[in-house]
């Protein structure tokens, strides 16, 4: 049986990757990681990162790569999502042999949410995201994209294709990239490993308090501090 899942979401911001991504060579696939603020063993460093995991085919190129949160300071000195984190697929037409239009490319991104249906496809499931890039504002409706992922009857692979319809333009765009089922499985692979990050929870956890249990503990004739939340949670 094929499931699909078919999920409208808005996209109310674009959420461009900081700088052109260079491809150097025509192949089916490179490499994944991180592509946001870089970082050094204290924290800081004077370069970005940016790598993504590319598949390369005949008529259109399809690039993956993690596009973290933002975060707002507090007065408390709290920090807070102000915008959420996203996985980036773009879209780039092929204009000949090895050769592909990066200044036509076409980007989606996928929400948390999203990356978990992509995540949890089987080899005979299939799926499909809707998204108005300016969904409840005035220009609502004028553009309109629909990301397809279909598997293969075979269940050697998926088909996956990004249709863009620009009413104001009055322009539709399609690109197809036919993925094996190797590619695939990098794909959600790479996914699972950036969900946590997407969502800030990398940076949460990076600053949990060592040694929380379910009770205080004296240090130094000082009772120190529970996190309330987590103990409501391992009492239930």
């Amino acid at each position: 049986m094929m499931k699909v899942l078919r999920l409208l979401s808005s996209s109310r911001n674009q959420f461009p990757t900081r700088g052109a991504l260079s491809m150097h060579a025509y192949t089916h696939s490179t490499s994944f990681s991180t592509a946001s603020k870089s970082f050094s063993v204290k924290g800081t460093s004077a370069h970005n990162v940016f790598a993504s995991f590319d598949i390369f085919k005949g008529k259109a190129a399809l690039s993956l790569n993690p596009v973290l949160p933002t975060f707002t300071k507090l007065e408390s000195g709290n920090l807070v999502v102000s915008r959420r984190g996203v996985v980036m697929l773009k879209f780039t037409p092929a204009i000949g042999e090895r050769r592909y239009d990066w200044e036509k490319k076409q980007v989606f991104a996928l929400s948390a949410t999203e990356v978990g249906s992509l995540i949890s496809l089987g080899p005979k499931d299939s799926c499909e995201f809707f998204h108005d890039p300016s969904m409840k504002s005035s220009n609502a409706g004028q553009v309109r994209k629909s990301l397809s992922i279909k598997c293969h009857a075979d269940g050697t692979g998926y088909l996956v294709s990004l249709t863009v319809v620009n009413n104001l333009l009055k322009t539709k765009e399609n690109f197809i990239v036919p993925v094996t089922a190797a590619e695939f499985a990098v794909m959600k692979t790479a996914c699972s490993f950036a969900l946590p990050h997407i969502m800030g929870w990398d940076r949460l956890m990076s600053n949990m308090p060592s040694g929380v249990g379910r009770q205080q503990s004296n240090v130094g004739g000082q009772q120190s501090k529970v996190v309330p939340q987590l103990l409501d949670e391992w009492d239930r």
